[in-house]
This record gives C-alpha cells, structure tokens and sequence, in this order.
C-alpha cells in the first residue's frame, strides 16, 4: 500500500492549481530525507562542540602538566627574581587587588546609578528621548570597543592628563595630597634622623645646633651639630651628633591616600583606564536586569503613594539586585583577566614590592605572566603556567560566586 506524504501531497496540490503562484518554485523533502538532513547537521553541531572542548582540555591538561611542578609556597610569597626558583607573584597579586577594588570602588556606583537613570527615569519629550538614543547607543558601541584603545585612552587622559598639569617630579610642585618631605641626616652613631620640610622646592637644609627633627620611631629629637676634629661624646648623645659638615639627602614618605597630578603610572590610573573598560559592560547589565523586574511591581507601588525615588529604592532596585551583582562580579572577572590596558599604562618594570599607596607603581598578575613567558629560559615558562593556574583559579571562583549568589537571592517576581 502506497503511503503519501501529506505535506507533499498538499504543496503538490497547490502546485497543481497555481503552476505560476508563488509555490511553483518550492521543492520539499519527504519524512526520511528530512530526517537525514536533521541527524547530519546534528552530527556536525555536536562534532564542532567536541572539537572545541577537546582543544580547550588539551590546553588545560598542557598548562597543568607545565605549572603543577611551579606551584609552591615560594610563588605566593616571593617577588620577581632573576632566579627561577625564588621567584614568586605576590607583588602582582598585590597590585591586582589593588588596581581591581579601586576598580570597583568607581565603576559600581557609577555604573548602577547610571543604569538607573536610564531606565526608571526616561524623558518624555522629543529632544529628551533622542538623546536618550543617542546615549544608549555609544554605551552599546563602547561595550565593544577592545580594550587596547581603552589603554591608550588611559595614556592620554589619566597618565599625563592632557599635559594640563606639567609633569611628575620627585620635588613635588602642583597638587598635592598626603606626602611629607624630609631632609634625611645619618648621626655619628649611625642613626636617621628626619628634619620635615615644608617646602619642598628650597634647598636641602644645612646642619644646625639644636635643630628639631625626629627619629624613624616618630619621636621629637635635638640635633647636637659639633665642629670637624671635636671629640665626640659619649652614650645617648653620640646617636644624636652630627658634624658640621654632614651632608642630608631629601626623602618622602607618603600615606596610602598619596594623591598628586597628574597622575602618573599609578595604581590609580590603572583603576581608572580599567573603569572605562568594564563601565559599559556593567551599565549593560544592570539595565537587563532593572528591566526584568515586573512594571506590576512599580504599578502597585506608585498607587500605594509611593514616590519615583521610593519605588526604585524600595522596590526596583532590591529586586534587581541579584541580576546587578552577578553582571558586576562577572565584569570585575574581565577586569582582572585584562592585560592590554595594564601593558599600556604601567610598561614591563621590574616591581619587586607591592604598592603602598594610590601614586605607586605596580604590576598585576596578567601583566607579570607575559613578562614571564616573554623570556627565554624554559623555568620562567613553568612558573609563568602556576601564574595561569592561580589566575584561572581566581576567576572560576569568581565565576562561581556570581552563580552562588543569583541562585541564593533570585526570587520570582511576577
């Protein structure tokens, strides 16, 4: 018994009494064929799929097998040295948590309030909503920006500042926030003794009897200044003694809130030249996720008396939340995985300690890896894959937390 296709015999019938319409030029497949054509194009779906994951486990398993032996307690603890086998990445550890909270520091609020505005506060009128567009538009274009061109922007705005401010000097001069300067004396029983400066533009100060200054302790002492060939004394005073002719040398010492324009290399200017890169990302976000809250939700709000201000800070943002803290986690990830930029704004420098204030030069952890690997010897390039691994140890774990926290504070919200 012959069995028909019923599609094919209804196209076919419509074929019949229109041979010039529009389904004269349709050709369709039988049940097998189609089905065959179905089960090869799955094959090559799924042979794509395997393919890639294959190389993906392949570079795995080779960074494995390269770091694994690298990964020590050296390597947490240590700096860079041109030994191997003592260097280490706390450094560039370092200077990541510092580059990246300050990071997030900016970006968040900025990149939520912002969200926000965009979103719950909409104009109304014809000129209100073409700029809306227009701003909508280049922060859509500047999510896809890479992220070199955000280096070089940093290079420009942040590092010399548009030439607006001169240039850094170690003699201070421009603005200036948290530094101190000192003219540093060694005492004859080889003690440092400190004498502040309060401006750092004169000359070094020359010894005098009786001068106050202080010691590495912070504490008040009185400088004794003797002549050439006097005897010295003896006890407590020699660690106070000077000659006449002693020479000081002027040192700086600074808070962690060291601020001074322009900005320089810094572990600022890193936060900052990454703020641009992943402000877009997280404005992008926090939009989707403002917009799946339920419009019932602000409705039933506003007919309770609330006011605008209040359903967003009561209401839309509380629900929004999860959403914004894992499109937020998930960009801090990018933003420490991100080496053009750094490369950019700090260079290839030998930093051997981490940073002690906003001013100081750094390395991150991206930065300190191709350092690594663009060297010859091959234990660089072992140590450089443990570098790898703890990179990709902390961003799976980044990764892991965003998803933690969407599935412990996601509620239903309609």
């Amino acid at each position: 018994m012959n069995r028909r296709d019923p599609i094919k015999t209804q196209v076919r019938a419509g074929i019949d009494n229109d041979p010039e319409g529009p389904l004269a030029s349709i050709q369709l497949l039988s049940g097998e064929p189609r089905r065959k054509l179905d089960a090869r194009f799955r094959g090559l779906c799924v042979t794509i799929a395997a393919v890639s994951v294959l190389v993906l486990i392949g570079l795995l398993a080779s960074i494995l097998l390269q770091g694994v032996p690298s990964l020590s307690l050296t390597l947490l603890t240590g700096g860079p040295e041109p030994d191997p086998s003592e260097a280490g990445i706390r450094p560039a550890i370092l200077g990541t948590l510092w580059v990246c909270s300050l990071c997030a520091l900016f970006t968040l609020p900025i990149g939520v309030a912002t969200a926000i505005l965009l979103e719950e506060f909409q104009p109304r009128n014809r000129y209100g909503r073409f700029i809306y567009s227009v701003i909508q538009l280049n922060i859509s274009n500047l999510a896809g920006v890479p992220s070199v061109v955000y280096g070089l922007l940093g290079l420009t705005a942040f590092v010399s500042m548009f030439g607006l401010f001169g240039s850094r000097t170690s003699q201070g001069g421009g603005l200036e926030i948290g530094i101190r300067y000192y003219d540093q004396f060694f005492s004859e029983g080889m003690r440092s003794i400190l004498i502040p400066v309060s401006d750092p533009s004169r000359p070094v100060s020359e010894p005098v009897d009786g001068m106050q200054g202080i010691d590495t302790s912070g504490n008040p002492v009185t400088l004794k200044v003797i002549s050439v060939g006097e005897a010295l004394p003896t006890g407590d005073a020699l660690q106070y003694t000077l000659f006449d002719d002693a020479e000081a040398g002027r040192i700086t010492k600074k808070a962690w809130y060291h601020f001074s324009l322009p900005l320089g290399r810094g572990v600022l200017t890193g936060a900052l030249t990454l703020m641009l890169v992943i402000l877009p990302v997280i404005i992008i976000s926090s939009q989707e996720a403002l917009r799946a809250v339920p419009s019932s939700l602000r409705d039933g709000a506003l007919g309770l008396g609330s006011t605008p201000w209040q359903v967003v800070w009561h209401v839309t943002l509380p629900s929004a939340m999860p959403g914004i803290l894992t499109g937020a986690i998930l960009a801090m990830s990018r933003a420490i995985g991100e080496t053009a930029p750094i490369l950019i704004i700090a260079g290839i420098v030998y930093i051997s300690r981490a940073p002690q204030n906003l001013m100081d030069d750094f390395t991150v952890m991206p930065l300190q890896i191709f350092n690594w690997i663009s060297r010859p010897q091959e234990e660089f390039h072992s140590i450089a894959a443990a570098g790898i691994l703890l990179l990709l140890g902390i961003l799976l774990s980044f990764n892991a937390l965003a998803v933690l926290i969407r599935q412990k504070l996601h509620k239903p919200l309609s």
